[in-house]
């Protein structure tokens, strides 16, 4: 269930997030804080074009059978205690990893015997963005998936539509130029790219 805040800003939002939520779950945040990062978060990812929404992991398994390993979706979680999957083709199939919410950040579930704690991000956006880079600078997160250890590959998203040209330059620009000192200084349509990712 959402809960509901004194600010009707904030609840007009409940409400758009319980349409984009659809069928699955309602989660009950535990601060405004959380159901604000939620909320940004689910933004930036429906904006993202790799936010396939409410289908299953099956359906999943489907659209991601004749991609290349790395070929990775975000979606709706079907556990009523998690927001999101992360869906990912390895060379063994698709493997559906759970996006942990927790009160300040999200990360992937580990394995339970895992000492390791995951790194946390306070957008999923930002987690895909991380594990991209991990994984092309070479080091290696292991995964634990239907019993087996696999590395975790994220290699490009398998987008929903074609992002508008405008977009991809935004993204270029901001992955390219080093515009660190002047990034303040810049028209706000050209600083903020719809996802603050690489992808």
């Amino acid at each position: 269930m959402v809960t509901f805040s004194k600010n009707p800003a904030v609840n007009d939002d409940c409400f758009m997030v319980a349409k984009m939520q659809k069928q699955y779950h309602y989660k009950t945040f535990v601060s405004e804080d959380q159901f604000l990062m939620v909320l940004e978060t689910l933004r930036g990812l429906r904006e993202s074009d790799f936010y396939w929404s409410a289908i299953t992991g099956k359906e999943a398994g489907i659209v991601l059978a004749r991609q290349a390993p790395g070929t990775f979706l975000i979606r709706e979680s079907s556990d009523r205690q998690h927001l999101f999957t992360l869906s990912v083709k390895t060379n063994t199939g698709t493997k559906n990893l759970r996006i942990v919410c927790e009160e300040d950040s999200f990360h992937l579930q580990t394995d339970p015997g895992n000492v390791e704690r995951a790194p946390r991000f306070k957008c999923v956006l930002k987690l895909v963005d991380f594990y991209i880079r991990v994984g092309s600078s070479g080091f290696v997160y292991y995964i634990n998936a239907g019993g087996e250890r696999m590395p975790l590959l994220l290699v490009k998203p398998l987008y929903l539509s074609i992002s508008p040209l405008k977009h991809l330059c935004r993204k270029k620009i901001n992955k390219d130029l080093d515009i660190s000192g002047i990034k303040e200084t810049l028209p706000g349509k050209c600083k903020h790219t719809r996802s603050d990712t690489t992808v």
